[in-house]
């Protein structure tokens, strides 16, 4: 085996990146108080094509030098909007069809890896909005309670969550995987 170099990856432009069509996902960062975060959420929205991110609250925006070290330009690539309120952002997801889960644990949450069997009962050309909370609070209540769902990754150690920017990238895949490649649960 050979490492591929760059030119071999036949990488989007960040203009073919624009015009490209995107996984029906927007990501919405509830709170996000690290720059490192943010950037790594923009990376992993550019790696799998997301419509957009929106940054809420405190959460920074580009440009920033601290975003920039994580995204690698990611955050030129891959479109954003910024709310005052994370609950302002759902509610203009939600008017214009979004179907939106909190990631977050909650009662009656549903695993992750049961994401698939809910994609396939839903219409499609179904849109989907994803909320990742602070480093420290999670997604706060009043936008749980706004959303349509909400999903859990599966833990087995002796920590009761992820870093937010693994998560996402662990989110956005499993939305990628099913959408945009088709996998579907086993029979």
């Amino acid at each position: 085996m050979r490492k591929l170099k760059t030119i071999e990856m036949n990488r989007l432009t960040v203009e073919e990146f624009k015009e490209a069509p995107k996984l029906p996902l927007v990501v919405v960062l509830d709170d996000v108080r690290s720059l490192y975060n943010v950037g790594s959420v923009f990376r992993s929205g550019d790696a799998f094509r997301i419509e957009r991110i929106c940054l809420c609250g405190i959460t920074a925006t580009p440009p920033n030098a601290e975003i920039h070290k994580t995204a690698l330009g990611g955050e030129d690539s891959v479109d954003w909007r910024y709310y005052e309120t994370t609950e302002e952002a759902v509610e203009a997801l939600r008017g214009d069809g979004y179907f939106v889960y909190s990631i977050e644990q909650v009662k009656g949450s549903t695993m992750l890896q049961d994401l698939g069997e809910r994609l396939m009962g839903a219409p499609s050309g179904r849109r989907y909005a994803v909320i990742f909370g602070n480093e420290v609070k999670g997604v706060k209540q009043s936008v749980v309670d706004l959303s349509d769902g909400c999903l859990e990754i599966p833990q087995f150690g002796t920590k009761h969550s992820l870093n937010v920017s693994v998560t996402a990238g662990i989110v956005i895949w499993e939305f990628a995987r099913h959408l945009l490649l088709g996998d579907s649960p086993a029979e």
